[in-house]
């Protein structure tokens, strides 16, 4: 087991790339932002939204990366096992971000989908004074989560060498866990630590170096392509419906209703009654009318299918 070092013993200061921190296209100057503070809004509106335009493309390249990390994360959840992502900075906010989203949006326990923040909790709304540069302040915090071969650890750092991120995605490696990265630059140690290595490469930011702007909004785009892929491959959205939606207040009460009239075609008064026989449970409701049960065989079939609805209708057990 790799040894995770004591706060005393994780002092800060000596770089961990060789390379010159400059070089990295995150950091470099943007000619087509030169003079920002000399434009009136309207142009600085313009040139961020043109800089903007081009995430989408760099995005598009990693395609192939996500697909893989898509399976990935799938394969580990159906196991049992847990979504873990590792970011300081803007890049921890957006993991933690996609985190708190996944239960409302997919009805999955806290537990699945974790993040960890460089500093904590606190470090999400400030710019808490903690060391990023530590990686055994990554090691650490990992190591409390008891990762294990069951478990993938996404690190995602726009410059790919943040050291704290990089420690965690090794221990997490080391401990047989299934690891990937979410970057903004080639050739990284980031890289070199994770399984699999999704790379956006969104070119220098309007203001130089400030990657909350088009590489945080990459790795918003990826993060979101990731779990909801997952999410979806797992069963947990019937054609393009939010099936397990958790109706806990009216909007999404009136949104479960007309998921269930959408995908059964029943009025809305059978709607209602149909979810309240199932529980408020949706994927329950949905099973039942789809496939002419009551709940209880409903229930069955979904726990069989492990939660995927269409399976659960079809009564199938097809593997993912």
């Amino acid at each position: 087991m790799p040894a995770v070092m004591t706060d005393e013993q994780a002092t800060p200061a000596v770089p961990q790339e060789s390379h010159n921190l400059r070089l990295l296209t995150t950091e470099r100057s943007n000619e087509a932002s030169e003079g920002l503070d000399t434009k009136s809004s309207l142009d600085i509106a313009r040139i961020i939204n043109a800089e903007d335009s081009k995430v989408a493309n760099a995005v598009k390249k990693a395609l192939p990366e996500i697909a893989q990390a898509i399976d990935a994360v799938a394969r580990c959840l159906r196991d049992g096992g847990r979504l873990i992502y590792v970011g300081a900075g803007s890049s921890g906010r957006i993991a933690a971000l996609d985190s708190a989203e996944c239960p409302a949006t997919f009805s999955t326990l806290p537990a699945q989908v974790q993040y960890i923040m460089c500093g904590g909790p606190k470090a999400l709304a400030s710019a808490a004074d903690v060391n990023e540069d530590s990686p055994e302040m990554g090691q650490r915090d990992i190591a409390k989560r008891r990762p294990t071969r069951k478990d993938i650890v996404i690190g995602i750092s726009a410059s790919g060498r943040t050291p704290y991120v990089v420690g965690a995605v090794e221990y997490a490696r080391q401990r047989g866990a299934h690891t990937a990265a979410i970057t903004c630059n080639r050739d990284t140690r980031l890289a070199d630590a994770a399984d699999i290595t999704i790379v956006a490469e969104v070119g220098p930011e309007v203001i130089s170096g400030s990657t909350r702007l088009k590489a945080s909004s990459a790795q918003k785009m990826i993060t979101n392509m990731i779990t909801t892929g997952a999410m979806t491959r797992l069963g947990y959205v019937y054609d393009n419906l939010m099936v397990n939606v958790h109706m806990k207040n009216e909007k999404l009460v009136e949104r479960g209703i007309g998921v269930l009239q959408r995908v059964t075609g029943v009025d809305r008064d059978v709607a209602i009654r149909t979810i309240k026989s199932a529980g408020k449970s949706i994927p329950i409701a949905v099973v039942m009318l789809k496939a002419s049960v009551d709940k209880m065989e409903a229930v069955r079939r979904l726990q069989k299918s492990d939660g995927n609805v269409r399976r659960a209708i079809e009564n199938s057990a097809l593997e993912l």
